[in-house]
């Protein structure tokens, strides 16, 4: 079943993290980091489907060299606590293929980061071996300063508007219920919370009831049954990667026991469709 998912976040010095480390991770390359001679060595790492650079049509050519655009950014911000980059991180419908997953990404992150002239440096990445074989999902890192033919030049404080972000898990769903109306699945993704979504179902119910048709009112009711859970905790980076690599701290447990709790949710709601 395909499943919403969009999160943003910032990579900042503040919490020991830069954006050289978080490019090499989730690329799985090798980037040495010019500013502080750190070497990030990931190639042993498995799981990643593809990697690709998008960028502003007037960027300089060497932004499509990872380790030369990650080390230009760090090089570019010289506080101790600069905000040094962007991570989206988006779930992937399990519908779709391969190809039809990486255009999604692709044509999501060209109108909503790329045309708004940011670079977005975009890594696909398989389930995890030990977790659902369904979690699809991408890393995109984003570029927090304007560039032009000449590099990076000043920060865009726009970018960190909520109201930006909210279009932007907004345009994340309609995008995705756009891919999977084109491959011809009905399965559909929703932006909003658990809970509007759930009130919303009630009253569809409610309402069909009324009108006399009991087979929507019965397949609204199934779907409140189906939102009647806690939303999944969102995990801190150096908390997901513990989860990916197996090892169990007490945010993750947390998130697999109400991850469980989903599951059994769902199967509850699909007892009910098919009776």
């Amino acid at each position: 079943m395909a499943i919403y998912h969009l999160r943003a976040t910032m990579i900042s010095r503040s919490a020991g993290r830069s954006a050289t480390a978080a490019a090499a991770y989730r690329s799985a390359e090798l980037i040495v980091d010019q500013r502080t001679g750190l070497a990030f060595d990931y190639r042993a790492r498995g799981g990643v489907d593809h990697v690709e650079t998008l960028a502003p049509a007037d960027a300089p050519t060497w932004v499509q060299d990872r380790a030369a655009l990650w080390n230009a950014v760090e090089l570019a911000e010289t506080r101790k606590n600069s905000q040094v980059a962007r991570e989206v991180r988006v779930a992937l419908p399990c519908e779709l293929d391969a190809a039809q997953r990486l255009q999604l990404v692709r044509d999501f992150c060209q109108r909503e980061f790329v045309d708004r002239g940011m670079v977005a440096d975009i890594a696909l990445h398989a389930p995890g071996r030990e977790g659902d074989e369904r979690n699809h999902h991408a890393h995109i890192l984003l570029t927090t300063r304007e560039i032009g033919p000449e590099g990076f030049t000043t920060k865009n404080r726009d970018w960190n508007a909520r109201e930006l972000l909210e279009g932007w898990r907004e345009a994340w769903a309609r995008d995705t219920n756009h891919a999977l109306e084109r491959c011809g699945t009905h399965e559909r993704v929703d932006h909003r919370t658990l809970e509007a979504q759930r009130v919303e179902a009630q009253e569809r119910a409610l309402e069909a009831r009324e009108r006399g048709d009991e087979a929507e009112a019965l397949r609204e009711t199934v779907r409140a049954v189906s939102l009647d859970r806690q939303p999944l905790p969102q995990l801190s980076a150096g908390a997901w990667q513990l989860k990916e690599r197996g090892i169990e701290v007490a945010a993750v447990q947390v998130w697999r026991e109400i991850k469980e709790q989903a599951v059994e949710v769902a199967r509850v709601a699909q007892e009910l469709a098919e009776k």
